[in-house]
């Protein structure tokens, strides 16, 4: 039962109308009794102001003397008040309180004007001679055009405030001890509703879970004993049905299961259409290819989850019996999908199946497949067409000038020296890429690694005016991978370097240990490559300025050897560049420290 919300909320409703009722008596009351004390105060005040005037008109008159002030006294102390006697040009005659001689003319106060003006007049403010909050009532002697004087008598409000809040003190706490019983009553008859109303929903949430013998005890004979009878007859009923449907469930569970099972581990997206284009079905593949996140799809409109016209033209073609197999791209998942469209039923009307089978893949190894052969083919046609130009030449009769013959033999060779070097580098490409490569992995010294390739490429570097620069690191760095593919790795890129730095430029070779890996750069002051092509540069032909790259030589697939003898090492390779800045490649390769830390 303190578990129910329903409770807490019947209870919590009636408890907040008992204090929003108990709120509304108390300032009700509260405002009530406040003007029965100010009218009473006032009344008081009156009937201190007639038994002054009346005084006056039988035993005194309207002059100072001792025996008046004495009975002022007297008066104000039995009532609780102030009084003072004020002459018709507003002088004080006579005041309980204080001596007449110092206080100020009063004829100017309001409740004297409002008294000369109508008979009687009040004023409730602060005392200009005593500075406290004070309730006063003056009464005119005499009539309005000759008046003998005024009567004004004044009691404190702060004894009248007190007097206020003690009351209403009294009421809030009867309010509230008021309110605070009411509830006990209210807790107890909704506990006795709640209850039968609790245990129908434990057995309801029981049936639903399962276990369908559930009964609930009869103890009133009010609509909630209705309702607990009619609960006891279902589940009766409802337990003889499952019992009899029990195999039938079992073996439907099972096939269900299994068909789950199997349409989840399928490839192929698969999706079930009804016949108004609501989908029934969904698997894993289906979801991650048309990308439907958290959504859940089923029983909303195919063209509501998929925005895309192909699909929506297979499944109206469908269900006009038209079975198709179409290709399509799907933007959110920038996949390439073939879309297989059958009947869910013999009659296509009840709805169908879509079968999507990712081709992505297929489409982008054909397309590399023929982006390569085209770049093949042209990088192998060039040299031919230079070859068989130079031979033809020869053979019209220029092998009979000696310069001529040279110069053209030269070209040949060059030509071949260049196909000779395409043909080796693919074949290395495609020893690396079908993990034919044979690696022999050993301790190797970056140190002396670099020194041969310094060795080697000085010639080079003195011809083309570059000077080459090494920049140790402070300790030896010794890594373990194949000495030949690291300095293949190295050879290539210190001879993109070369290649594309002026005379009077720089390439240097540093090495340094960072964490366990130890990073070798390749920096030049060359042209540089623009950002936009970095992603692409160890693609297999790319060159960022083709015209450039045929001039200077080359295959094409240094970098993308590089890329490729990096991923088998282990290491990573990586350039920062920009646009006639010059160029830096990065190669970070595990320590042989590190590799007997992985072992």
């Amino acid at each position: 039962m303190f578990s129910s919300r329903l409770f807490w909320k019947l209870f919590g409703a009636y408890s907040l109308f008992s204090a929003l009722a108990a709120l509304s008596i108390i300032t009700i009351l509260g405002h009530r009794q406040r003007e029965i004390v100010y009218d009473q105060v006032h009344h008081r005040l009156h009937d201190s102001a007639v038994t002054v005037l009346n005084l006056l008109d039988a035993a005194f008159t309207w002059t100072p003397n001792k025996e008046l002030a004495k009975s002022l006294q007297s008066i104000a102390t039995d009532n609780k008040t102030r009084i003072t006697l004020i002459a018709a040009d507003g002088k004080v005659i006579e005041d309980s309180e204080r001596d007449p001689q110092t206080m100020e003319n009063h004829g100017g106060r309001f409740e004297v004007l409002q008294a000369k003006s109508s008979g009687i007049g009040s004023a409730r403010r602060d005392s200009p001679t005593l500075g406290i909050p004070m309730q006063c009532l003056a009464i005119r002697a005499g009539d309005e055009n000759s008046p003998t004087g005024y009567v004004r008598v004044s009691v404190r409000l702060d004894s009248v405030e007190a007097e206020v809040r003690s009351v209403q003190r009294l009421v809030f706490a009867t309010s509230l001890v008021v309110s605070l019983l009411s509830l006990a009553p209210m807790f107890y008859f909704l506990s006795k509703i709640i209850h039968p109303l609790t245990s129908l929903t434990t057995a309801a949430n029981a049936i639903a879970g399962g276990e369908l013998q559930q009964t609930v005890e009869v103890t009133r004979g009010d609509e909630l004993g209705t309702l607990s009878e009619a609960f006891n007859t279902m589940s009766r009923e409802l337990s003889a049905r499952m019992s009899e449907l029990g195999q039938t469930s079992q073996e439907l569970r099972e096939s269900t299961q299994l068909l789950t099972t199997v349409f989840g581990s399928m490839v192929e997206g698969v999706i079930a259409v009804d016949n108004d284009e609501q989908i029934l079905f969904a698997n894993r593949a289906a979801r991650q290819l048309l990308d439907f996140g958290d959504r859940n799809p089923i029983g909303r409109p195919i063209w509501e989850c998929v925005r895309n016209e192909t699909v929506q033209t297979v499944v109206r073609h469908a269900m006009n019996g038209l079975e198709r197999s179409v290709e399509c791209e799907l933007p959110r998942s920038e996949s390439i999908v073939e879309i297989r469209s059958t009947p869910l039923a013999s009659d296509a009307s009840s709805g169908v199946v879509l079968v999507f089978h990712d081709v992505t893949e297929l489409r982008r190894l054909g397309n590399v497949r023929r982006e390569f052969v085209s770049n093949v083919s042209h990088e192998l046609k060039t040299p031919l067409t230079i070859i068989q130009t130079a031979t033809e030449t020869l053979l019209d009769g220029a092998i009979e000038d000696p310069e001529y013959a040279r110069r053209f033999l030269m070209r040949i060779d060059e030509q071949g020296e260049r196909l000779h070097e395409l043909i080796m580098d693919l074949l290395q490409l495609a020893q690396v890429e079908s993990g034919e490569y044979s690696l022999e992995f050993t301790p190797v010294s970056v140190r002396s690694v670099v020194d041969s390739l310094i060795d080697e490429f000085s010639a080079v570097a003195q011809s083309s005016q570059v000077k080459l620069l090494v920049e140790p690191a402070d300790r030896e760095l010794t890594v373990k991978a194949d000495s030949n593919a690291l300095r293949t790795i190295l050879g290539n890129l210190l001879t993109n370097a070369l290649k594309y730095t002026a005379a009077n430029g720089k390439v240097t070779v540093a090495w340094k240990q960072d964490d366990r890996f130890a990073v070798v750069e390749v920096r030049d002051t060359g042209i540089g490559i623009p950002r936009e092509h970095h992603s692409r540069i160890f693609e297999r032909f790319y060159r960022v300025d083709r015209a450039r790259s045929r001039e200077i030589g080359g295959t094409g697939l240094g970098l993308s050897i590089v890329k490729h003898l990096a991923s088998v090492l282990g290491a990573e390779v990586t350039v920062e560049s920009e646009a006639g800045k010059g160029s830096v490649f990065l190669l970070r390769i595990p320590l042989l420290e590190a590799h007997s830390a992985i072992s």
